[in-house]
């Protein structure tokens, strides 16, 4: 595949988070590690991080998921420090600078705050930075408290880091967003299905595609209907998504090369000039 100049790499909960709940170390630091050696190629890397509330429960010794949004932020403000931490001292091994940039709802409708964040991060960028981003979760609760059936609903622009990085990407004009979590990619029919096989390429998210999801996945709040629903917002930009498994060893480095790794979403030469 054709080089991207600058790339959004989402991180999953169910790739930051092991199975037992605590920070998946060394997975974490495999992933810096190809995020290093992909920017000192020269591409520009912006880095959208989940796993500030799953660190932040660990840290408060809570096993479950509190079901009071005040609870909630406040393990997401503890643990969205340890989130950074982590990513400076593995970064910083590297020779790697960081930035935390927390973002709300508001920094894509206000016209002002949106171009104060893309002259930001494109400073960063240009400054070899690499900015590590989530929805500030301390502050919005937009993403973290999801209202009723019943009650008042608000016109959302985002509501988990799935759509945040397809957002992020399309403000920032973007070359690749590289969603990872803990599933291979689309597949063809119920990954519990014997024979369900994962489909390499997509060009079109339609309704037959959007009944290929099945529901969440684990601790995140996304999920491959998520992940569709933000893919489908890239393709409209003209963009290339791909969705890959962030367990699978050197994926990113994998995906670069042009390996057959997850599934690739992207229009067709005859659909992109239609």
């Amino acid at each position: 595949m054709q080089q991207p100049h600058r790339i959004v790499v989402k991180l999953g909960t169910n790739v930051i988070m092991g199975a037992d709940g605590k920070v998946a170390l060394g997975l974490l630091h495999g992933i810096v590690e190809q995020i290093a050696a992909v920017r000192a190629r020269g591409a520009e890397v912006l880095v959208v991080s989940s796993g500030a509330v799953g660190l932040g429960m660990e840290r408060l010794n809570i096993s479950a998921r509190p079901g009071d949004v005040a609870q909630v932020q406040a393990c997401a403000a503890v643990g969205q420090s340890r989130l950074m931490a982590i990513y400076e001292a593995a970064f910083d091994k590297l020779n790697c600078r960081i930035a935390q940039v927390l973002l709300t709802e508001d920094d894509f409708r206000d016209p002002l705050r949106h171009a104060n964040l893309r002259a930001a991060l494109r400073a960063l960028l240009s400054m070899g930075v690499i900015p590590i981003v989530n929805e500030n979760d301390t502050v919005s609760t937009v993403e973290l408290d999801r209202p009723s059936d019943n009650g008042p609903q608000r016109e959302r622009i985002f509501g988990d880091n799935d759509k945040l990085s397809a957002l992020l990407m399309t403000h920032i004009d973007a070359d690749l967003l590289v969603l990872l979590s803990d599933v291979d990619g689309l597949y063809d029919r119920n990954p519990s299905d014997a024979g369900a096989v994962v489909l390499p390429q997509v060009s079109v998210i339609d309704d037959s595609v959007l009944a290929l999801a099945h529901g969440g996945n684990g601790r995140g709040r996304g999920g491959m209907a998520s992940k569709l629903q933000s893919t489908r917002i890239v393709l409209e930009a003209g963009g290339t998504v791909i969705i890959a498994n962030g367990r699978t060893p050197h994926v990113l480095e994998r995906i670069l090369a042009g390996d057959n790794v997850g599934t690739r979403f992207s229009m067709s030469a005859n659909e992109a000039r239609a």
